[in-house]
Order: structure tokens, then sequence, then C-alpha cells
């Protein structure tokens, strides 16, 4: 256990390090990408540029640049913002990652929940109208878009019915931290989880039916309903258990993907300062300590959702935790 443990840390070290040199030598060693006239502005003079690159060190070799980003990134973290300047990247981050943590977590929910069932119910009634039904609201969730569904939301929620009983609850577009009050914090956040959550229930409901009717067809099914198990017990106990397997690999990614600030055009809808937002605009600006900031932020979930992952596997499927 240990040695898997070590090799595991060993990986998701290289695959950090790997990412960040990636992301470094395309905004440095690239031709005519030398952050120093973006810095120093247009028409600057030759003084000024000199100045500005002795003081970012920019006339240092790339390796003793890198070096020094990654001190500043992770150890000192005083790494400032090229557009900003003085702005310091890794509070900006901090302050945004609880706003994109909030959605990403309440619409996961929404979705994993709503999703297992409508699967769950359309396997049971396959053949039937009530799963071409289901199933048909699940593609009718994923042609959706997100920005034009959030967009839908807000002319209803924030203008046409905001002085009804019906939505006068809810509040302003915006975040309300959960510390200064739980209950704004969730009447803020209801309406973006549900945007957020639309896409991905078809998506995995229409992934769960189809497992759950695969393995219907398996030698330990066949032998559950042989030993007198109610249709019931055998769908939810034996069937839904390894159908889990493939929902799960997809949750940890897609789910990593929206902390690491793939949650973009429902922060923009709803006007939250998440990491999305704040990396649109890293890279609009071409702000590379906040480019890498976020980047190395987006990865270290990318890779610890990839290791929770197995972890989970071991506990879904036998053949996993005995090695075949």
């Amino acid at each position: 256990m240990l040695k898997a443990l070590l090799q595991r840390f060993g990986q998701t070290a290289f695959v950090l390090f790997g990412i960040s040199v990636l992301v470094f030598l395309v905004f440095f060693a690239t031709p005519g990408a030398d952050p120093t006239s973006r810095i120093a502005g247009k028409n600057a003079s030759p003084e000024t540029i000199a100045k500005v690159r002795q003081e970012y060190g920019f006339d240092h070799p790339l390796p003793v640049q890198y070096a020094t980003m990654m001190k500043k990134l992770f150890i000192t973290q005083d790494l400032t913002s090229y557009a900003n300047r003085g702005e310091k990247v890794v509070p900006e981050l901090i302050k945004a990652a609880p706003v994109t943590l909030s959605l990403a977590t309440g619409g996961a929910v929404i979705w994993v929940v709503v999703s297992i069932l409508m699967g769950t119910v359309a396997a049971a009634f396959r053949g039937t109208w009530i799963d071409r039904t289901l199933m048909a609201i699940g593609l009718v969730g994923i042609s959706i878009p997100v920005f034009w569904l959030g967009q839908v939301a807000n002319l209803i929620t924030q203008a046409r019915y905001h002085d009804t009983w019906l939505f006068s609850w809810v509040p302003a577009l915006g975040y309300v931290p959960f510390a200064e009050s739980p209950i704004g914090w969730f009447k803020a956040l209801i309406i973006p989880w549900c945007t957020l959550a639309v896409l991905f229930i078809g998506v995995y409901a229409r992934v769960l039916r189809s497992d759950l009717v695969t393995v219907s067809g398996e030698d330990f099914m066949r032998t559950a309903r042989a030993k007198g198990l109610t249709p019931t017990r055998v769908l939810l106990v034996h069937g839904l258990r390894t159908s889990m397997i493939t929902f799960v690999s997809l949750f940890g990614m897609d789910f990593a993907q929206l902390i690491g600030g793939g949650a973009l055009l429902t922060e923009v809808v709803f006007g939250l300062q998440g990491v999305g937002r704040l990396t649109y605009q890293a890279l609009s600006a071409l702000d590379l300590p906040l480019i890498m900031a976020s980047v190395m932020y987006s990865a270290v979930f990318v890779v610890l959702a990839n290791a929770l992952v197995d972890v989970i596997y071991i506990f879904l499927d036998p053949r996993v935790r005995d090695g075949r």
C-alpha cells in the first residue's frame, strides 16, 4: 500500500511539473511571447524596457525564471500580476476558489441525485413510455446551451417575474459567502446550481441507463434473480453498484474540470467571480502569473480526482480489488 501511495505521489508530482513547464514555455519560449513589451506599455523607450526586464528578472536564463516563478507561487506566495502591477495572484485565486467550489459542489449534488434516479427508473422500465420520456428529457437538457438557459433563468427570476411571490426571494446576481449568511448563500446559488446541472443530468442519466441495461444480462445478475431476490433489489444492490463505474469515471473528470474553472459560462451569466472568470480575465490580458496559478490550481484538482476515482474503483468493482 505504501509503495502504491508513493508511486501515485510521484506520478502526481511529475504531471504537475510537466504542466507547469509547458505553460511557462508557451508564454516565454515562443517567439514574440516576451511579456516585457506588454508590461512596459506601447511605445516604451529602450531604457524603460531594459528596466522592466531587470525588475521582473526577464534578463535571466529561462530555467532561472521558471524556478523563481515556482518559488514565488508555491513557497513565498508573493507572485504578482503583470497586468495589475503589485497585485498578488495567490490571494486572488484563494478568494475566487470558494465561489467556484460552491457552484460546482451544489450543481454536482443535484445532477448526481437526479441522474441516478432518472437512469435507474429508465432502466427498470426500459422499452416503455417512461423510459422514452425520461431519455427525451435528458436529451433536451443536453441540447440546451448553459449560457442561454442561464439568461432565460435571469430573465424570469430577475426581471419579468421577480416581483411575484414565486421569485421574490431571488437575490440580485452575485455571490454571498456561506460564513456571512448560509441562507443568502443558498438563495444566491440555487438557480446557478440547477442551470449548471441540467446538461450533466442528461448525459449521466443516459450513461447509467445504458450500463444498467447492459449489466442486466450478466451472469451474476441472473444468479441473483435465480436466488429469488426481488427485481428491485437485484437492480439496486447488484446492478447499480457495478454500473456506477463509468458514472464515477465521468464524475471525477467533470467535477475536477468544473472546480478548475470549467464553469466559466455559468459564472459569467450569474455574475459570480470564480476561478473560471478569473482565468478568462488572465488569458485576455496575457497575465502569465495569474494564468500559471490558475492552471496549476486546475491541474491539482484533476490529478486528485483521478486518484480518488482509482480508490472508489476498489470499492465498486471486486475485480480491481483482487487485481484481476
